[in-house]
């Protein structure tokens, strides 16, 4: 089954107290619309801080979070000089301390990591797809740099657009670019 390709260059998710730490009562206002329902790029930006170098111009996501998470490639990751762990959205064990820095203020908090390679599916698409049961699959890419990404998460989501989500490190592996299509293998 083909489905599309979505690449995730570094941001961050905030919580409610968190913003409030970096940006004070300034609202979140909304650059443009994601492919996944509901969600948004925000006008707003960071900078994020680790332990050799810091990256300026981080993009906030919205709406809030009930956590604070900072999603980087590990190629950001050396930038950083920091070693986080990949992980789950939301699944912040073991996650690395980082610094952000906003207009208002800085926090440091352990919440810096590497998503998961994962796609967005909602009950519909995984029943189309027989996909009912599955946690993870393996993802055939063809081009030029063709090759089977394997251990791909399954991400429910009560409304979703099927869409496999990776950040920019493995899209660059494979020459893939937004919107390009690839196919699911089990």
């Amino acid at each position: 089954m083909k489905l599309n390709v979505g690449i995730s260059n570094r941001h961050i998710h905030l919580n409610n107290e968190d913003y409030q730490l970096l940006f004070g009562d300034i609202p979140l206002t909304k650059r443009n619309d994601l492919t996944q329902p509901g969600m948004y790029a925000c006008n707003e930006t960071v900078t994020i801080k680790g332990d050799k170098r810091s990256i300026d111009n981080v993009r906030v996501l919205g709406p809030n979070r009930s956590y604070t998470q900072v999603e980087v490639s590990k190629t950001d990751a050396y930038t950083l000089g920091v070693n986080p762990p990949v992980r789950n959205s939301g699944d912040l064990d073991g996650a690395y301390p980082i610094t952000i820095i906003g207009p208002k203020g800085e926090i440091t908090r352990n919440v810096c990591i590497i998503a998961t390679r994962h796609i967005h599916v909602d009950e519909s698409e995984r029943i189309k797809h027989n996909l009912v049961g599955i946690e993870k699959v393996s993802v055939k890419i063809d081009g030029e740099k063709s090759g089977i990404i394997d251990n791909v998460y399954l991400k429910d989501s009560d409304k979703a657009y099927f869409e496999l989500h990776l950040d920019t490190d493995d899209a660059n592996g494979f020459l893939l670019k937004n919107g390009m299509e690839v196919e699911i293998i089990i």
